[in-house]
């Protein structure tokens, strides 16, 4: 009797960590479809990242678009809003930063429970990690977990009893630990973006990439995105 196909919605931003998300997913026998967002996000060129590096690794790709006007509170949407280009050490201390989107994990992670539904698949893969992140409340432990409860009370695959889970595969890493499980997934990093500018190349500046050089740094291995 043929094994039932095991199914994931990876939500790919086409950064670091979402590309390593499908290629972790792959590595565990899921056939993954991608989803990605735009919501007026300045750095919409992750969005072609995210294009290239569904289509190497052989996964269908739905891209979904909101236009919530209210969502230019981000410095991330609103691009006459500064971006923060904070020193390493202050990253993620004294609050929540101005790239903080209202919501978004939560309408994206919203989305991928609406896709796995309607495809039939058993897990949405995010890429969230909470020991290397910006500040963000919606990249902890306890919000995912939180999200797996919504899952099963509030899809019609979890009310019947079937598995849909929200998995969150980086949320103990940090950056170098990413780098180093990319590299090991042989993940094409060369293909990803991380920086909020959105410019031809990556600023240096920003939080995004600070993070993603320490990674890097910290992991031995160079970048083959610059």
């Amino acid at each position: 009797m043929p094994h039932a196909v095991k199914r994931a919605v990876v939500l790919l931003s086409g950064g670091l960590d979402s590309a390593t998300c499908l290629w972790w997913a792959k590595s565990r026998g899921y056939v993954p479809t991608a989803l990605s967002v735009r919501y007026g996000q300045r750095h919409a060129k992750e969005l072609g990242s995210a294009r290239r590096l569904a289509r190497r690794a052989g996964a269908a790709l739905h891209e979904a678009a909101l236009g919530l006007p209210w969502l230019k509170t981000s410095s991330l949407v609103d691009r006459k809003k500064v971006l923060p280009e904070l020193p390493l050490s202050k990253i993620g201390v004294g609050g929540v930063p101005s790239t903080y989107v209202p919501g978004r994990n939560t309408m994206f992670v919203a989305l991928g429970l609406s896709l796995a539904d309607a495809i039939g698949a058993e897990a949405v893969v995010v890429g969230a990690n909470a020991l290397d992140y910006s500040g963000y409340p919606d990249c902890r432990p306890a919000f995912y977990a939180a999200f797996g409860k919504v899952a099963r009370l509030g899809t019609a695959r979890g009310a019947s009893g079937r598995r849909l889970a929200v998995l969150a595969p980086l949320v103990k890493l940090d950056k170098a630990a990413i780098v180093r499980l990319a590299r090991r997934l042989k993940v094409p990093l060369e293909l990803t973006w991380s920086c909020y500018a959105g410019g031809r190349r990556p600023c240096g500046r920003c939080d995004s990439c600070k993070l993603r050089a320490k990674g890097f740094a910290v992991a031995g291995a160079p970048d083959p995105a610059l």
